[in-house]
C-alpha cells in the first residue's frame, strides 16, 4: 500500500485543529511536514503554536519544520517555501487549510473582516499553490488538497453569510481550475466534513463547548486526507470529497470512534447538501 514515507507536505494553519491532524497522521509515516502557520505564541483562546505542533508531529514519527508566515503576505509565502525545499529538498503535497470565517449577514460584515477571509481564503490558498507548484510538478505523486466544500448555487448556502461563502467557495474554484490545468500532473482535490469538527472555530465562534459535544474530532479529516493524498495524482483529481464518504470507501464503516460524544447527535456542517 502507498504511504508518505519521506514525502513533504506544506500545510497551512498546521499549528491546531484539522491541519495539525492531517500532518499528525502523516507523521506516522515518517513524512517531513510544514507547519506553516501564524501563531508563534500561546493564545488563550485557541491552543498550539507551531512549535508545539512541531513537537507533536516530530513524537508522532515524522519531521517538522515550523515556520511562521502570513499566508497573505507574499514575500512570507515564498520564503516559506524556499525554506521548506532547501530543508527537505523538495514539497510533495501542499494542503490549503488555513481560513478565515464570519457568518455575518451583507450588513453585518465590515469590510475589515470581508477583506481578511478573502485574503486568507481565496487570495492566500492561489498564492500558496502558485508558490509550490514549481516544486509539485517535479515531485512523483504530488498533491493539493484545499479545505474547501462542494461547489453548490443553492441560495440557502448564500443568504445567511455571503461574504463568507464566496471566500471559501474562491478556494473550490482554485480547485476546479487547477484540477483541469493540471491534469495528469498534480492532482488536485477538496476535502469538507459532513458533520461539525471541534476545532477551535466551533469551540469560539459557533456555539462553544455545546457544539462540540455534537462534532467529530479532527482526525476524522486527517484520516480522510490521507486516503487522498495517497493516491495516484492521476486517478485522483477535480474532486470534492467529504470526509465520512472517503472512509466508507476505504472500508472504515464504524465511524463511532470519531465523535467528540459517543452516542451522540451530530451536527452537519455547511455547504454540505442532504
Amino acid at each position: 500500500m502507498p504511504d508518505l514515507k519521506g514525502k513533504t507536505l506544506f500545510i497551512t494553519g498546521a499549528s491546531r485543529g484539522i491541519g495539525k491532524a492531517i500532518g499528525l497522521r502523516a507523521a506516522r509515516d515518517g513524512a517531513n511536514v510544514v507547519i506553516a502557520a501564524k501563531t508563534t505564541e500561546p493564545h488563550p483562546k485557541l491552543p498550539g503554536t507551531i512549535y508545539t505542533a512541531a513537537e507533536e508531529i516530530e513524537a508522532a514519527g515524522g519531521k517538522a519544520l515550523p515556520i511562521a508566515v502570513d499566508i497573505r503576505e507574499e514575500s512570507a509565502v515564498r520564503a516559506a517555501v524556499e525554506q521548506a525545499v532547501a530543508k527537505f529538498g523538495g514539497i510533495d503535497i501542499l494542503v490549503n487549510n488555513a481560513s478565515a470565517i464570519s457568518l455575518t449577514g451583507t450588513l453585518e460584515t465590515p469590510m475589515k473582516r470581508y477583506d481578511l477571509m478573502h485574503h486568507i481564503n481565496t487570495r492566500g490558498t492561489f498564492l500558496c499553490s502558485q508558490a509550490c507548484l514549481p516544486f509539485l510538478l517535479k515531485a512523483s505523486n504530488p498533491h493539493i488538497l484545499n479545505l474547501s466544500p462542494p461547489l453548490s448555487m443553492k441560495p440557502e448556502w448564500f443568504g445567511p453569510h455571503v461574504a463568507y461563502t464566496m471566500a471559501k467557495y474562491g478556494m473550490s474554484m482554485c480547485v476546479l481550475g487547477m484540477a483541469a490545468e493540471f491534469k495528469g500532473r498534480v492532482g488536485v482535490n477538496a476535502l469538507w466534513p459532513r458533520t461539525m469538527i471541534a476545532t477551535a472555530a466551533v469551540i469560539n465562534l459557533l456555539g462553544g463547548e455545546e457544539s462540540a459535544k455534537h462534532s467529530r474530532k479532527p482526525e476524522i479529516m486527517g484520516d480522510a486526507a490521507y486516503a487522498i493524498l495517497t493516491k495516484d495524482k492521476a486517478a485522483c483529481t477535480g474532486n470534492f470529497f467529504i470526509d465520512e464518504a472517503v472512509l466508507l470507501a476505504e472500508g472504515v464503516t464504524d465511524l463511532s470512534g470519531y465523535a467528540c460524544e459517543p452516542g451522540g447527535a451530530l451536527t452537519t456542517d455547511l455547504f454540505v447538501d442532504g
